[in-house]
């Protein structure tokens, strides 16, 4: 991966799918989940389930400061009006990379003095998903 690139694939294909299948997950990639608010359609980086539950998976790849982090509000946004429309227990935005200024922010709740009810969607380090994957514990 060189240093500014920001796509996700190769992170969710060689790092995330190994550990959902690990915890006993099944998935499905890039699924569509409905329309992001009317900008047209808007697809799921995994859809995931295991015990009758479901959650939407988005991981957003940040090697070096960029825009990346200035598009995770509105990912929120988007996921919890998907979570609204359809069975899903509930989202999670996966921060990897090194390049994130606001992980920190992001993690720990910053955003829920700015968005109504945003516990449905829980961003969180890839570290920390990979680990509550392989243990089933989403």
């Amino acid at each position: 991966m060189s240093p500014g690139n920001t796509q996700t694939g190769g992170v969710l294909e060689r790092m995330v799918l190994p550990a959902l299948t690990h915890g006993g997950y099944a998935y499905k990639t890039q699924v569509e989940v409905g329309e992001r608010l009317g900008c047209g359609r808007h697809f799921g980086d995994g859809v995931v389930s295991k015990d009758g539950r479901r959650f939407l998976v988005s991981v957003k790849w940040q090697q070096v400061a960029g825009t990346a982090e200035q598009k995770v509000p509105f990912e929120v946004i988007c996921l919890i009006d998907a979570l609204h429309k359809d069975e899903y227990e509930k989202a999670y935005v996966v921060l990897g990379g090194e390049g994130w200024k606001l992980r920190e922010f992001y993690t720990k709740g910053g955003l829920s003095r700015f968005l109504k009810n945003p516990e449905q969607v829980e961003i969180i380090t890839l570290e920390s998903f990979i680990g509550k994957a392989n243990q089933g514990k989403l």
